[in-house]
């Protein structure tokens, strides 16, 4: 009997069950494991490729889209995707959103002094600690994120029309399979752990 696969719901999460095999393929490697260590799938790299072409002709049109080449709010990319980690998540503490964008403390905190002088954010208790202040969007944060979601969904709409039709039937059957692929690379970023992001070097050694 074929195996059925399990089809994910838009933002359920992945439970990898190969996890602590796939990220032994993302740990640095030293010279003599590297040597031993096998290729990298042929499928694997031309995925990771037409991802990142398709992440940067995205960002190519939505300036395209924008009022003098700019994102929507004439905000960065860095910052469109903050305030839409912040709209899935709302009243969330600056050290969850760091953990959920893997960043650093210190670019949460930028990210956030930017965003809230330009009323797009607000910040809510932390005064003695700002550690512990609540974040969430305000009206017109929420304005910004509903503005970059359509402006993705018009650009891909209009690009799809371009399309020959066994070519959207290919995308849409590709769907489950794609938020699969979303949710597996998700639970990757989720498992690895702060120490294992930049291990300190080992003292020098003595021998010779």
């Amino acid at each position: 009997m074929a195996r059925q696969r399990r089809i994910l719901a838009p933002g359920e999460r992945f439970a990898a069950p190969a996890a602590a095999g796939a990220l032994a393929m993302l740990r640095p490697m030293s010279p003599q494991t590297a040597a031993g260590a096998v290729e990298p799938d042929p499928a694997g790299l031309a995925l990771a490729d037409a991802v990142s072409r398709l992440r940067r002709a995205m960002r190519r049109a939505a300036r395209a889209y924008g009022p003098g080449g700019a994102l929507p709010g004439g905000l960065s990319v860095a910052q469109l995707e903050f305030l839409s980690c912040l709209a899935e998540n709302p009243a969330a503490r600056p050290g969850q959103v760091a953990r959920l964008l893997r960043l650093a403390p210190s670019s949460v905190a930028t990210l956030v002094n930017g965003l809230a002088r330009a009323a797009l954010v607000v910040r809510t208790g932390g005064v003695a600690d700002r550690r512990t202040a609540v974040l969430d969007l305000t009206t017109a944060g929420h304005a910004v994120v509903a503005d970059w979601q359509q402006v993705n969904s018009r650009i891909l709409a209009a690009a799809l029309t371009a399309l020959p039709a066994a070519s959207k039937r290919t995308l849409v059957s590709s769907l489950p399979a794609l938020r699969e692929l979303t949710g597996a690379v998700d639970a990757l970023a989720d498992d690895v752990q702060p120490d294992a992001q930049a291990a300190p070097a080992g003292p020098a050694s003595a021998t010779g």
